[in-house]
C-alpha cells in the first residue's frame, strides 16, 4: 500500500513537471520574431541596427537585406515580411494600388543628389534636356527628379531615361556612359569623393521638401499583434537614437558592419551630411509626395490614397514617449 502511494506520488510529480514544461512560456526569441527587410544604405543602417539591440527589446529580429524598395513592398505582400525600410515612393505607389500597408514612422531625411560627370557641362536641372539621365526606377529619387525637370518645363520625353540600380548607376556615369544621374547616398558621395561625378544640385526645393524615408508595417502585424510591434518600435526609436546622438556608433557600424570597409570615414560624413538621420514623420508629407507622383505619372496607382487614412503614428508617438525624445 505505501509503495503505491509512493509510485502515485512519483507519477503525479512527473506529471505536475511535464504539464509545468508545456504551459511554460517559449523564449522570447521563439515567441516575437520580427520579420524586417531593409536597403543596403548609409541612411537606412539604423534599421539594421534594431537587430544588434533586438535581445534587450525582448524581440527577435530576422532581417533580409533586398536590392530595392519595390522588392521590399512585393515581399511585404507576399507574407515574408513584417516591417519594412523604404523611401516613400514605393510605400505610396504600393498603398495606391490597395496593399494592406502602413507608415508607422520614419528615419532618415534626403538622401538625393544630382549629379553630373565633370566635362557634360550641365549646372542645373534644365540642361538635362536631350541628356542621358540614369535613376533608379521606383525610388524616391525618380519622383524627385520628375519634380525638378518639371521645374524647368521638362517632361520625360525630353530626356534619354536609363533606368539603373543604385551601384549600376555610378558605373553608369564613371564610365561616361550617361551625362547625369539622380542618385542616393552613400553612392553619391563616393561619386564626388573619387572625381567621376560633381555636384548639380540636392533636389529639395520642389513641393516634395526633403523627402523622409518611411518605416512600413503590413496591417496584419499592425492589428494582430500590437503588442510586438509596440516592442519593435520602442526598439527602432532606441536604434535611431543611438545613431543620431552617437555618430562615431553610426560610422563604425555603416563603414565596417553595413560596407565591410568598402565606404570611407570622409565618404560616410559626406552622405550623412546630405541624409541625417531622424524620427520625423508626417502625413502632410506623404499626402504631398502622393500629389506630386498623381501630377506626373510616377508609380501607376490605381487610386492614389489618402495619407491621413493610412498614415499611423500612434506606436512612434508612445515610442519616442517612452524614451524620452521629440
Amino acid at each position: 500500500m505505501f509503495e503505491r502511494h509512493r509510485f502515485t506520488r512519483r507519477r503525479l510529480a512527473i506529471l505536475a513537471a511535464a504539464t509545468a514544461v508545456v504551459l511554460a512560456p517559449l523564449p522570447l526569441s521563439a515567441q516575437e520574431v520580427v520579420r524586417v527587410g531593409n536597403l543596403k544604405l548609409a541612411h537606412f543602417a539604423g534599421v539594421s541596427y534594431v537587430k544588434e539591440i533586438a535581445k534587450n527589446c525582448g524581440i527577435t529580429v530576422d532581417l533580409k537585406i533586398f536590392a530595392k524598395g519595390p522588392d521590399i513592398m512585393q515581399a511585404m505582400l507576399a507574407g515574408e515580411l513584417d516591417v519594412g525600410a523604404t523611401a516613400s515612393e514605393a510605400v505610396i505607389s504600393a498603398r495606391g494600388n490597395g496593399a494592406p500597408v502602413y507608415i508607422v514612422g520614419g528615419f532618415a531625411k534626403g538622401g538625393a543628389r544630382l549629379l553630373a560627370t565633370p566635362e557634360s557641362g550641365i549646372k542645373s536641372a534644365a540642361d538635362l534636356k536631350g541628356k542621358k539621365v540614369g535613376v533608379t526606377r521606383g525610388s524616391i529619387q525618380e519622383v524627385l527628379l520628375g519634380a525638378e525637370m518639371a521645374k524647368h518645363g521638362l517632361k520625360a520625353r525630353d530626356v534619354n531615361l536609363i533606368y539603373l540600380g543604385y551601384p549600376d548607376l555610378n558605373q553608369a556615369l564613371l564610365q561616361k556612359q550617361v551625362d547625369a544621374i539622380m542618385q542616393t547616398e552613400p553612392q553619391s558621395a563616393q561619386a564626388i569623393a573619387r572625381g567621376f561625378g560633381v555636384e548639380v544640385l540636392k533636389p529639395y526645393d520642389t513641393p516634395v521638401g526633403s523627402p523622409i524615408r518611411t518605416l512600413v508595417m503590413t496591417e496584419k502585424f499592425y492589428n494582430d499583434k500590437k503588442a510586438v510591434a509596440s516592442k519593435f518600435m520602442e526598439c527602432f526609436v532606441k536604434a535611431q537614437k543611438t545613431f543620431m546622438d552617437d555618430p562615431k556608433a553610426a560610422e563604425t557600424f555603416v563603414t565596417q558592419d553595413v560596407f565591410k570597409g568598402q565606404l570611407t570615414s570622409p565618404e560616410f560624413q559626406e552622405a550623412l551630411a546630405n541624409s541625417p538621420y531622424t524620427l520625423e514623420m508626417s502625413a502632410d508629407h506623404i499626402q504631398k509626395t502622393t500629389d506630386v507622383m498623381a501630377e506626373h505619372g510616377i508609380g501607376k496607382m490605381s487610386k492614389p490614397a489618402k495619407a491621413a487614412d493610412w498614415v499611423k503614428l500612434d506606436l512612434l508617438e508612445a515610442a519616442k514617449a517612452s524614451a524620452g525624445t521629440n
